[in-house]
């Protein structure tokens, strides 16, 4: 039996986050370069679009908590109508993007995130 690739245990990893909280409705790892590495994200979205500006604002958010001196960057969310879109490193060369519902439970989200970001740094 062949040995999963990297991404597919990457992708497992996603859907394994948004089957265990379901406030998280699509998830993705991208790279700090903004290239898209994995992806449970609907058909509709374009993903490199979504991969670019995950790192840009992953990006900015560090250099903003840096200069403001904040320490070190935990996450980035913003806040819709419709919902939230939360950001998070995952060690030096990925972003664990996540969309979550507007009803979501957003400490059980980050919660989640931040060990999916863990074991994400491992694989990457």
């Amino acid at each position: 039996m062949a040995r999963k690739s990297k991404v597919e245990d990457l992708t497992d990893l996603l859907k394994d986050l948004e089957a265990t909280t379901p406030d998280i409705e699509a998830s993705a790892v991208v790279s700090v370069d903004g290239l898209m590495i994995a992806s449970a994200l609907p058909r509709d979205v374009e993903e490199d679009r979504v991969a670019a500006m995950s790192a840009a604002m992953l990006s900015l958010g560090e250099r903003t908590a840096k200069e403001l001196a904040r320490g070190d960057l935990s996450e980035v969310y913003v806040k819709g109508e419709d919902g939230y879109i939360v950001l998070m490193a995952s060690g030096e060369n990925a972003v664990l993007t996540a969309l979550a519902r507007k009803e979501a439970k957003l400490g059980l989200v980050f919660l989640d995130m931040k060990r999916t970001a863990e074991e994400v740094a491992t694989l990457v």
